[in-house]
Order: structure tokens, then sequence, then C-alpha cells
């Protein structure tokens, strides 16, 4: 094994259209070899690199991969080439490159034979090659997701290169880059804060099926019938109140509270067309009818101020700007943690109230991306009742698989009345949900 060796010295070989040239190069500082050699990327093209790495200890040298170098063989594409490699293989790769000396050319029996090796090289590289990296593309806030990557990084060693969106237009951004990516997808996995935009992508056949081990812990409303997507964390949509603003006045019980005239211009809601409030408006949709629907939201346009984000809603009703709000319950938290006059309503638990609605966050893989199987893997650790609890201490996200037992900060659907809703319905229907939105004004 190469780990753990320090490494001063690289003699580089290009095999080219003209011969094998040899050159020594040295590094600025010593680095140490940490990925085994299959994690290096081989790579066809009309020039290659053969790497002889010169340990510090010795003056034996030891071949170990080859690497692209691009078309034309000169310094500074060799030079490039060596960092690139570098940080394939060590844990310095900012290590930089300079040269050393130049070696004699090899005799044409050696350039043959070194021909010959590097086809070899090349072959068997490429069949032992492992990727060891997923790209995914997520709209859950960055301070909860990165922590949770970077410990399936430790645990397995595969890197997690994500890629975020703005409070403002999350979820819509990041699907949209799925869309327009479709042929050559970058996008592995996807991890939506909500569901809509997944079943989108579902319909439109951007994500493969999967069945991670984890999978079986969740019930049927939360995850895909073919196994295209998986729902964990969920949020509940609630109201939350300035307890100060509001005084002894009495509290909304419901969304259609959001109308009462007393409360005018005092109520916020992040734009209908975005994130969990575009899913939540879909539902309505679908639950009350396009009719019934349209006149509530035409109303709803006259009363209430429309803030870019949840958080955004969260913020103005702890400052008092607001007398209560319609978002998110890790939005609320937040609130509650800062030690703002604010208090969470779970709206429409009466008796024949359409109950509260539950968002799970949503995962999916990519159809036809590039690590499917390491894909596979992470959301299979996301699906982890670890997971869950972390996020659920984290953010206040409530788990939804069935070996969660710990006691929560808020409400779940095991605790208070859940808002029956078809996802499916709802999904089908947004274009032309999303089309009365804009008509009203949204």
């Amino acid at each position: 094994m190469l780990e753990g060796q320090s490494l001063s010295r690289v003699s580089v070989s290009i095999v080219g259209p003209f011969g094998v040239r040899s050159r020594s190069y040295r590094f600025t500082r010593a680095l140490v070899v940490s990925k085994p050699l299959a994690s290096c990327h081989l790579t066809p093209t009309n020039v290659d690199v053969v790497l002889h790495w010169c340990w510090n200890v010795g003056p034996q040298s030891k071949r170990l991969a080859s690497f692209k170098s691009g078309r034309a063989p000169n310094d500074r594409q060799r030079q490039r080439t060596l960092v690139l490699a570098l940080e394939n293989i060590t844990t310095n790769p900012e290590t930089r490159v300079t040269r050393y000396r130049p070696t004699q050319s090899l005799d044409p029996i050696r350039r043959h034979l070194a021909a010959l090796l590097l086809l070899g090289l090349y072959v068997a590289g490429c069949q032992r090659h492992v990727e060891r990296e997923v790209v995914v593309y997520t709209a859950l806030d960055r301070e909860y997701s990165e922590p949770i990557f970077a410990e399936f990084t430790r645990q397995t060693g595969i890197r997690v290169r994500s890629k975020f969106d703005t409070e403002a237009n999350k979820t819509v951004g990041l699907v949209e880059l799925i869309r327009t990516e479709r042929n050559r997808p970058r996008c592995d996995l996807f991890w939506n804060n909500e569901i809509l935009n997944t079943l989108r992508l579902e319909r439109e056949g951007l994500l493969q099926p999967a069945t991670p081990t984890n999978a079986q812990l969740y019930p049927a409303e939360f995850k895909s019938s073919d196994a295209h997507w998986y729902g964990f964390a969920a949020r509940a949509r609630v109201l939350l109140i300035n307890t100060e603003r509001m005084g002894d006045a009495p509290r909304p019980t419901s969304l259609r509270d959001l109308l009462d005239p007393r409360w005018q211009g005092e109520v916020g809601i992040a734009k209908p067309l975005f994130g969990t409030t575009a899913t939540h408006a879909a539902c309505l949709f679908s639950i009350w009818g396009t009719t019934e629907a349209s006149t509530f939201f035409r109303q709803l346009k006259q009363q209430v101020q429309v803030l870019p984000g949840n958080r955004q809603v969260a913020q103005a009703v702890g400052a008092g700007q607001l007398q209560f709000g319609l978002t998110d319950t890790d939005d609320a938290l937040i609130e509650i943690d800062r030690g703002m006059p604010v208090e969470i309503i779970y709206p429409d638990q009466q008796a024949g109230g359409i109950g509260t609605l539950f968002i799970p966050n949503t995962l999916g893989i990519v159809q036809g991306c590039q690590h499917a199987e390491l894909a596979r893997q992470l959301c299979d650790y996301l699906l982890s009742p670890e997971v869950e609890a972390r996020l659920s201490a984290a953010s206040g996200q409530i788990p939804l698989n069935s070996r969660h037992q710990s006691p929560l900060r808020v409400e779940s659907p095991r605790t208070v009345r859940a808002m029956e809703v078809d996802f499916g319905n709802a999904a089908a229907g947004w274009e032309a949900t999303a089309q009365i939105l804009r008509q009203i004004g949204f």
C-alpha cells in the first residue's frame, strides 16, 4: 500500500506522437499519499503522462499511474497535470510542482516499451477505477446539510460535492438546472426540501428507481410506489404569531383566518410560486378544487404582505413587523430559540378541519447520472434514523421513520391532525395552479 508515504520528487515520462521524453520535477514541500491507486482517474488522450514517484527515504522509483495532460506536451500543461494528480491522491492538493532537472530522452527500444507499458497501465487502471465522488443538488440550508455530508465522507471516504440554491427561489433553480442538464447530467442525487418539484421531475422521467436499504422504515405516503423518490425529515406548515403584538386578541386557528379583515396588512406569507409555499398552494388546489382555491388566493393577495421566503416571514413576525404569518416549523423554531415573543399554532385542527400540512424533504437519483451507486449509498445514509435525529435536533425537522422514539420539539403527524393529500395529484395540477397564481399577481 502507498498510503502514508512521504514524497518529494516526481519523474514524468511524456508518451506522444513524437516518442517519449522525460522530465523530473520536485515539490515545494513534501506531500503524503493518502488515497489508494484505485482512486486515480485515467483518461484517454493523444498525449499521456506516466508518473514515477520518488520516495524521500531512498532513490528507488515506483510507477503509479497515468494521467491526462492535454494535447500539447508543454511544461505548463505537465505541471497542471501534476497538480490535478496530487488532488487525487494526496492530503495536500495545494502543493505546487516546480521544474527540477531534465533527463535524457529514452532510446527507441525503451520508447516502445514505455508506450506498451502505458497502454497496459491504462487498460488495467480502467478496470480498477472507482469514482469516489458524488454530486448533490440540495435545497436544504447549507448549515444543516453540510455537516451531514462531512460525516458521510468521514465514514465512507466518498466525497460529496454539493450545490445549493437561494432562499428566494430554492428548489426551482435546481430543478431547472437538472432539466437543462438532462442530456449530460452533472447531479447524481437531488435533495429537495419539499416534494412538489421532485414529483414533477419524476413525471418528466428525470429520476431513476433505486431501493435504499432504509427505505422500508418509511410510511407509504412519504415514498414513491415505484422507488423514484423517498420522503424524510418533514416540516409542518404553521401559523407563527407575535404574542406581544397580538395581545389578548383571539388567536388565528385556520388558514382561512389569514383573510380576516382585522389583520389586513399585518400578515405575511412567502411567495407561493417557490419552495414549501408552492407545495402548500398546490395541495390546497388539489383539496379545495380550482374555484374555491382561486377565490382564497385572490382574497389573500389583497390581505397579506408577500415576502421572499419562509425565513423572512418568521423573522418579520419575531421582530414585531407582522402580527402573524404562514411559515415552516424549522424557521419558527429559529425565532423561538432567539428568544422572540412568538408562538406556533398548528392550523385547521378543529373537527372537520383539513388539518396541518406536513411536507417532507425528498431524495431522488437523477436519471443517467454518473455515480448512481454512490448516490444510492448516500441516499441510504440520509434515510437512516441517525440522520433524521440529527436534523431534528439541529433544525426541528420531523422524523418520519418508524424507529424514531425520542421526544420532539414540535408536533408530528402522529400527534396532530395531518392534512390528507394526494401529492401526486397536486404535482400533476401544478402548471395550472401556477398560471392562476401568476394571474392573481403573485
